[in-house]
């Protein structure tokens, strides 16, 4: 095997995601996982539910991550890269827990981990850290000797992950009618958190004015509109916006929203707009149902023509981006020369997150960084 298609030392991939209910009967048992701790009443999340309930009590997320797991494997196998895939879910089976067990009595001794959330947050990517840490905790109570997991850096500006979205703009922007194409502005949209939250967010450094969880969402949109204005010769309009709100009032979170940026553009006389969900890795609710559905209807509602682009899903270019993450991470491991892939200016992200990164309100550990009680 040639050092470039080497993965050593590592002997699997486990790809961690979210979780969702696949039934009715799961919405409520899987909100409650969501927000364990929070003191959350029984109604409140039966209210909450209510999104999933409109889609048959079914995330979409499971079946999109068993379609990335196909495309993994499938792009693996065609490069001769021998490397058996696992996947686990913080809050819903197939669980984390469980699918490190099942790695560790298969023998795995070295796991990479690439985590469905592109950019740093605290949610996005500390807070799979420690699931990872509860759950290498909670096979050693029962006896086991997990593997050492090191997380994949995050992938917001690679070209596997970037251009799958470019190609979705200019899709959605060739549907909509040509009187209104040539003025529509493109809306790039993620999950918001709260701005605290947003200012800790990457290595210590950084912090302030929106963190890493901002700029690195920032440099995606660039480099999408940078491309479609090449490829199309129309210089649109843009910027970030967000959805899926969901703390207290009085808690200030990123702005502004989805649907007040409608307003907003059919106020300012906008001829159409593209949704471009560049927070999020594949369809899954937040999709679903903020963009598709309330963003969709407020848009009806205000006579604005809009089209949301496609998220990278399973598309094989993200799915060899992935291949190529883990052959430099592999490769860095062994000490040899990294050329890293990437797009515009930020570079490539850390592989080991550093003490202060994202950090938690109430310190927890967590793996796969350099404040890890285990590598």
């Amino acid at each position: 095997m040639s050092d470039a298609h080497d993965p050593t030392p590592y002997d699997a991939l486990l790809l961690l995601s979210f979780g969702g209910p696949e039934g009715p009967d799961d919405v409520v048992p899987f909100l409650r996982n969501v927000t364990r701790g929070r003191g959350i009443p029984e109604e409140r999340l039966k209210e909450v539910g209510q999104h999933y309930f409109l889609f048959g009590g079914v995330s979409p997320i499971n079946d999109q991550n068993r379609a990335l797991l196909e495309a993994l494997r499938k792009d693996f196998a065609g490069h001769g890269l021998d490397l058996p895939v696992y996947w686990g879910n913080r809050n819903w089976a197939p669980y984390l827990t469980d699918a490190l067990r099942e790695m560790t009595l298969a023998g795995h001794r070295r796991v990479a981990v690439l985590a469905t959330s592109a950019y740093a947050s605290y949610s996005g990517c500390r807070q799979y850290r420690e699931n990872l840490a509860d759950s290498l905790a909670a096979l050693e109570a029962e006896g086991l000797e997990p593997p050492r997991v090191d997380k994949l850096r995050h992938y917001f500006d690679h070209p596997g992950f970037v251009r799958p979205m470019i190609d979705g703009v200019l899709a959605s922007l060739a549907e909509l009618d040509e009187e209104v194409r040539a003025g529509a502005h493109l809306a790039f949209t993620t999950h918001s958190i709260p701005t605290a939250a947003a200012d800790s967010s990457g290595p210590e450094e950084g912090h302030g004015d929106g963190g890493a969880y901002v700029r690195q969402h920032l440099e995606t949109a660039r480099l999408i509109a940078g491309a479609v204005r090449e490829e199309t010769g129309v210089d649109r309009p843009w910027r970030l916006v967000y959805q899926s709100r969901s703390g207290a009032p009085h808690i200030p979170w990123l702005e502004p929203d989805i649907c007040d940026h409608l307003e907003e553009l059919s106020a300012e006389g906008a001829s159409a707009a593209v949704m471009v969900p560049i927070g999020f890795v594949s369809d899954h609710m937040e999709v679903l149902y903020d963009l598709d559905t309330e963003a969709a209807a407020k848009a009806a509602e205000l006579g604005l023509p809009v089209r949301r682009s496609a998220t990278v899903g399973a598309d094989p270019r993200f799915a060899a981006a992935v291949r190529q993450l883990v052959l430099e991470r592999a490769a860095a491991e062994r000490g040899a020369a990294v050329e890293r892939c990437f797009l515009g200016s930020l570079g490539p992200s850390h592989d080991l997150c550093p003490i202060g990164c994202c950090p938690a309100r109430a310190p927890r550990p967590a793996a796969a960084g350099a404040d890890s009680p285990r590598p």
